[in-house]
């Protein structure tokens, strides 16, 4: 795979799995899913799980093609020993800077941190529906649901710094 397609790749599925999840955690007050599937489940509670286990494969690829070529290290500050990228950028926005969009530093955790997030929830999720009918499918959605808190507030951390970049391209 060439490094344009895998870029065009990544996109869809950046797309995709944004889609995914929205669509998931839009419509999971209709879903009722316990300690397994409902003998009366309907529509949401099917799509549900098929979205869940759809948006699992589609996290692992995501997360392969992503950090391919050591681009992990952009994902992954913290772990690839760029720590001081991530104070560095909370120091900057102290003085009213925007931080960079690619590379280590704290835009980059927070990517990072979101694709944790996202299968960290699908994981307990797909865990939860192979465990149906057990009492670790209990403990499974428990952890689902923390996962997806996460998610939501990762997400909403990442949304906050797409704007603040459109804003700054805006100003210049």
């Amino acid at each position: 795979m060439t490094p344009a397609q895998r870029e065009a790749l990544n996109a869809r599925l950046h797309w995709g799995l944004a889609l995914l999840a929205l669509w998931l955690v839009l419509t999971s007050p209709w879903v009722s899913l316990l300690r397994r599937l409902p003998s009366g489940a309907g529509f949401f509670d099917y799509a549900h799980v098929a979205a869940g286990w759809l948006a699992l494969l589609a996290g692992a690829v995501y997360v392969v093609t992503v950090g391919q070529g050591g681009r992990w290290r952009a994902f992954y500050p913290w772990a690839a020993g760029a720590g001081g990228a991530i104070v560095s950028d909370l120091g900057g926005i102290l003085r009213g800077q925007v931080p960079a969009a690619d590379g280590p530093g704290l835009y980059g955790a927070i990517k990072g941190r979101l694709l944790l997030a996202l299968l960290a929830t699908a994981l307990t999720g797909a865990g939860w529906s192979l465990a149906q009918g057990s009492d670790a499918a209990l403990s499974l959605r428990e952890l689902h649901q923390g996962a997806v808190k996460v998610l939501l507030v990762t997400g909403a951390a990442h949304v906050l710094a797409v704007a603040s970049h459109l804003l700054e391209l805006l100003r210049d």
